[in-house]
């Protein structure tokens, strides 16, 4: 990473009417490295630094995490590290017929689907899914008011069956609920809270079943749905890729959050009593965004984690999914500013705001390859709100791009 300390003429952009931009446009600008702007070099070295995962450092974060994992499963509670226990001791082997209805929730969207199976023959006959927006008020809000939303939503998904999908006479629909949060699993279909985690602070849910709030919540809307297991996203995960390959034994969630399961010997597991499968093996959610012993972090990542609703939570998480990585990269721009003037001799009020840039927007001037950075340009635009401003901290995105 170097940073050019010559005030001469890199580029030129055209603010786009994407991301928010309003519908009139800007001219193509030329733009010039402002001599005084360079002082950011030195946050660019430590940002660097800190970052910096060699791989004795990853070794050490590796042998951190193993140990964790062990803790864990000797006995609840012997480490940041949950190893909770799936009580799903088969997984699918495309045998399965059927029609099956699947609610995920693990984030600012919950989808819905149903899928009709038909066995080895036929494998998937047909499938069909729908994703809701969470609102803010419902992520903050009470656990009746967030699972009477999801019933509603799951009871007009419903009604629309119709098609390849045939529920036999007689038979009730079955759903498999996804809960991607930390959660006590008491069997294969109930399980108590135990946090909520991803920006969620739903009140009235810690320490209860929540397979119990979405049947309650259904019954009110008199919907005619039962759950039948309740899974993690990562188990979800897991069972639907050895739908297809009998030698998947590992799945990791990259998304607004992160975690993993595996497939674990029941003779591995200490802590595990009065539970008993014909395999000999069971699947073990870790819970591994609550890891942090030996994470390199930056003091970006330390002031955020501060800034944060669960401080000293969820630590891993925090540092490497999409929730969080847009904010931290607006703090390192925020500090950028105030220190060596990115975008000006003043502030811009918006950068100011916890999570106004996103981390879709990362990706999107992560893909920019156009000779004059357009989309960072019109990002940089929406998030700083002056096309000034977004041309005086472009420079900075063609020093690093490399």
């Amino acid at each position: 990473m170097s940073v050019p300390a010559m005030s001469t003429t890199v580029g030129s952009f055209h603010l786009s009417r994407s991301h928010g931009t309003p519908s009139r446009s800007f001219p193509r600008v030329r733009m010039a490295v402002r001599s005084g702007a360079v002082s950011v070099a030195p946050i660019l070295t430590n940002l660097q630094k800190d970052c910096a995962t060699s791989l004795p450092v990853l070794s050490h974060v590796a042998d951190a995490m193993a140990a964790d994992m062990r803790a864990g499963l000797a006995a609840d509670g012997g480490s940041n590290l949950k190893m909770i226990l799936s009580y799903v001791d088969s997984l699918p082997s495309g045998n399965e017929k059927g029609l099956f209805y699947a609610l995920d929730l693990g984030g600012t969207n919950f989808r819905v689907l149903r899928v009709q199976l038909g066995g080895k023959e036929e494998r998937v006959i047909a499938t069909e899914f729908e994703q809701v927006s969470i609102s803010q008020e419902l992520m903050f809000g009470t656990s009746e008011q967030l699972f009477d939303f999801i019933a509603s939503g799951l009871a007009k998904f419903a009604q629309k069956e119709g098609g390849k999908f045939h529920l036999p006479s007689g038979r009730m629909r079955e759903i498999g609920f996804t809960f991607s949060f930390p959660v006590k699993q008491l069997s294969i279909d109930s399980g108590m809270l135990i946090k909520w985690t991803k920006g969620f602070a739903v009140s009235g849910t810690a320490g209860k079943d929540v397979v119990a709030c979405l049947n309650e919540a259904m019954e009110r809307l008199g919907l005619e749905m039962r759950v039948s297991a309740l899974v993690n996203d990562t188990v979800g995960t897991l069972a639907g890729a050895r739908y297809w390959d009998d030698d998947v034994m590992v799945a990791v969630i990259l998304g607004t959050g992160t975690n993993a399961c595996y497939v674990e010997r029941n003779d591995a597991i200490p802590k595990q009593t009065g539970h008993a499968s014909a395999s000999g093996r069971t699947i073990v959610n870790t819970e591994w965004g609550a890891f942090s012993n030996g994470l390199p972090l930056t003091v970006y990542d330390r002031e955020m984690d501060a800034a944060s609703i669960n401080p000293g939570e969820q630590i891993f998480e925090k540092t490497i999914s999409g929730m969080y990585l847009g904010e931290i990269v607006r703090r390192v721009l925020l500090k950028m500013t105030e220190e060596g003037d990115l975008f000006g001799k003043s502030v811009p009020v918006k950068l100011s705001n916890p999570f106004i840039l996103r981390t879709p927007d990362l990706c999107a001037m992560q893909q920019d390859s156009s000779a004059d950075l357009q989309t960072v340009g019109s990002i940089l635009y929406s998030v700083v709100g002056s096309p000034i401003l977004a041309q005086g901290g472009l420079w900075w995105m063609y020093a690093t791009r490399s």
